[in-house]
């Protein structure tokens, strides 16, 4: 017989305990939330910041959008392994780096079509990706707030 006035049974005293795989598996899931949310809020950010108009974009201001290809193009995905989310513009057929080109500048070699040899044109940098991660990364801490849930 217990003494000190604990009388408690095995089952509840277990049940009063850490349970790991039960937390693991909370996070695990907040994690999955917070972080697709995350990837969708940039992307939505970053597809609202190409405007769609005939004029060429300022360097340093998001790029203009002629056709719609880039926009339409940004996805994000999350990366079990790494615990992470990809958000970005995907390769397209005949694109090029052109989104690269877009965001960071550089040069880029082409043939042109009329002259049938090789040109070089240097790209100012018209980043949309990078502006709108960093706005929106203001908002992570109020994403994972109160995000594990039982």
């Amino acid at each position: 017989m217990p003494t000190g006035g604990f009388n408690i049974g095995l089952r509840q005293a277990k049940a009063n305990f850490f349970d790991r795989a039960k937390v693991k598996n909370a996070v695990d899931r907040a994690t999955i939330r917070v972080l697709s949310k995350f990837g969708a809020f940039v992307r939505t950010r970053s597809r609202s910041s190409i405007r769609k108009r005939k004029a060429i974009s300022q360097p340093g201001q998001p790029p203009s959008s002629h056709v719609g290809t880039l926009k339409k193009f940004i996805f994000f995905s999350y990366e079990p392994t790494k615990r992470s989310v990809v958000i970005g513009p995907t390769p397209v057929a005949g694109g090029g780096k052109a989104p690269e080109l877009l965001e960071h500048g550089g040069t880029s070699v082409f043939v042109a079509p009329r002259r049938r040899r090789s040109v070089s044109a240097n790209y100012r940098p018209r980043p949309f990706m990078t502006p709108a991660f960093v706005e929106e990364q203001k908002n992570l801490p109020n994403l994972w707030r109160d995000s594990v849930k039982r």
